[in-house]
């Protein structure tokens, strides 16, 4: 059966590169998108086998992307293909649902392979991702508690001035980040935490004691 793949990246010659390799290999490319938005309706109209995920996307991250998509599309499997190799992201795409890892300096051989391993119900990582992933949740388990949230120190940090009722306009000036870059931390943080929303989010992190932290 032809493996039917959804591409999801917001870099246009990147995405129809991608496009046209794969149709060269004989998969049938049934959407792409360049958003979580834009993912989340399509998977939900195509129901795609594949869905080839980047994890920096201008309305949200590619772990959001993950479990929207699989939330819409419960039968697609997805294998990240992203530019970054840092453990926080790699993480985070695993904890909301992908299959696989991959960067993008991957030969088109190993992205051939990794899709059609995906397809399959494979796990696909580039090599020292998967250890990565194995050791992580070892320590997890080996901690006794691996239903416990673990939040990265950014995490934390945009947390606190959650805490205290700043708004991510004002925690990004604070920390001199991007105003999207501190919705994605909050994005994470909820996911994490499995809270619904700011409100929920502050009233946490003042439980946890963050608020009373001194500021870095």
């Amino acid at each position: 059966m032809t493996i039917r793949v959804m591409i999801v990246d917001d870099h246009p010659m990147w995405r129809d590169g991608i496009e046209r390799d794969l149709v060269a290999e004989g998969f049938e490319v049934v959407a792409t998108a360049d958003g979580v938005g834009a993912a989340v309706r399509r998977a939900a109209a195509v129901q795609p086998d594949v869905v080839l995920m980047d994890m920096q996307l201008p309305d949200g991250s590619g772990a959001q992307a993950t479990a929207e998509v699989l939330a819409a599309s419960p039968s697609s499997r997805v294998l990240v293909l992203s530019a970054s190799d840092e453990r926080d992201d790699v993480l985070e795409a695993v904890k909301a649902g992908a299959t696989g890892y991959l960067v993008k300096s991957a030969s088109r051989d190993e992205m051939v392979a990794g899709v059609i391993a995906t397809a399959d119900g494979q796990a696909v990582f580039t090599p020292g991702l998967a250890g990565l992933v194995l050791g992580e949740f070892r320590r997890m388990s080996a901690g006794g508690d691996p239903e416990k949230p673990v939040l990265s120190p950014r995490e934390t940090e945009v947390l606190r001035y959650v805490a205290k009722g700043m708004t991510a306009k004002q925690i990004a000036a604070k920390l001199f980040l991007s105003h999207r870059t501190v919705e994605n931390h909050v994005q994470a943080a909820l996911r994490k935490l499995q809270l619904a929303n700011r409100v929920e989010l502050a009233r946490y992190a003042i439980e946890h004691g963050l608020d009373d932290e001194p500021s870095p």
